[in-house]
């Protein structure tokens, strides 16, 4: 990126998401809290207090007060693990929206994907590497630090986050290390959908092998599990699944995008004034053979698209007296396409402005076809199977 596109100005802030709140701005994005982060705070909370009042009997509730302290140092750690994503991002040139803080830790929306696998790399790998540093730090800090709940606070930053950064590099999709395999297939085969599938699906073998965490406690450690630990495997084992399986379906779609064209899933038009009658709109359109109809105005230009949805509410009995364009969509800005728009350009297209048709038009802008969303997603399932 040169730096003209480093030095032109952010585009608008996306609306904060539901449910979250925002508390603060790091490399210039939103920092919010998800409401889930509350909950897993207070069971941080009551999981901890035991131990609490072991280490400092006599504090009674505030205890549970205690907990939720630890509950936000260990989450300030998780914030800087999702900054110095950020930040990797921000250096290479790429927006970052925001840095949310939820039940299962942390997540950086990066605007677009990595344009190459050095940059996929960093960004991805600097995030456990900057939890383990936390976390030796906090080995470091531990034998100068006096008996007491301060004590307690640092051994559980320094497990917390040696944990963390090291489990985050396991190599697996949605996790960090999966990135980086992501990033060493593609830099081995030059294609990054090969890399984010077979990523994708390593990611989906630790979502099943995490659900053996509270057998390894019991065999290997000695500790018998609780329910908690039952609970916790399987909702990590669902978010790992669930994320792992969107990156395959997403990276599977984006292999057929190239072979997606609008010009053969255009269907034939019927051009109609705006005055005519619903009946003799769709009388033409039958006797012309098209599947599609087209308003124009007094000089033969399109004006608007008719709405299969709202020509199908329409009953019968009404449609010789109602006008076909009380059944249309003016055609504002987005809503016609190039008839040779294909791949990804026609997604994006789509992305911008949804709608149910859209009018294709030639190079001299003249009405080519009309294009539904229904056909293209039937042409998509029809790609996949």
């Amino acid at each position: 990126m040169d730096r003209a596109d480093r030095d032109a100005p952010e585009p608008p802030r996306a609306p904060r998401p539901r449910g979250t709140v925002r508390v603060g701005r790091i490399a210039d994005s939103d920092v919010l809290v998800s409401g889930s982060w509350f909950l897993v705070a207070g069971l941080i909370a009551v999981v901890l207090a035991p131990r609490i009042e072991q280490v400092q009997p006599g504090l009674g509730a505030g205890k549970y007060v205690a907990g939720v302290a630890f509950a936000v140092l260990l989450y300030l750690s998780v914030l800087l693990h999702e900054a110095s994503h950020a930040v990797a991002a921000r250096h290479y040139g790429y927006r970052v929206t925001s840095i949310t803080l939820h039940f299962l830790g942390g997540m950086t929306a990066v605007e677009t994907e990595a344009r190459r696998p050095r940059d996929e790399l960093v960004i991805a790998v600097v995030g456990p590497l900057t939890s383990i540093a936390v976390g030796l730090g906090a080995v470091a800090l531990w034998f100068v630090t006096p008996d007491g709940l301060l004590r307690m606070a640092v051994e559980a930053l320094a497990g917390a986050n040696i944990l963390v950064g090291v489990l985050n590099l396991v190599p697996g999709l949605p996790l960090d290390g999966g990135r980086v395999m992501k990033a060493g297939v593609w830099r081995l085969t030059g294609d990054p959908l090969r890399g984010a599938i077979a990523a994708g699906w390593s990611g989906r073998v630790v979502a099943v092998l995490s659900l053996g965490w509270p057998l390894l406690l019991a065999s290997v450690l000695g500790t018998e599990p609780r329910l908690l630990d039952f609970v916790l495997a399987g909702v990590v084992a669902a978010f790992l699944w669930t994320g792992a399986s969107a990156v395959v379906a997403n990276a599977r779609l984006r292999q057929r995008l190239p072979r997606l064209a609008a010009r053969p899933l255009a269907r034939r038009v019927a051009l109609v004034p705006a005055d005519v009658s619903v009946a003799e709109a769709v009388r033409r359109a039958q006797e012309q053979e098209a599947g599609g109809i087209v308003t124009v105005a007094s000089d033969g230009s399109p004006v608007g698209i008719v709405s299969e949805a709202a020509l199908s509410r329409m009953p019968e009995e009404r449609r010789p007296w109602a006008a076909v364009s009380t059944v249309a969509r003016t055609l504002e800005g987005g809503l016609r396409l190039p008839v040779d728009i294909g791949g990804e350009d026609l997604i994006d297209a789509l992305r911008a402005r949804p709608a149910a048709e859209y009018l294709l038009v030639g190079a001299d802008g003249a009405p080519y076809g009309v294009l539904t969303a229904g056909d293209l997603d039937r042409a998509l399932r029809a790609d996949d199977r």
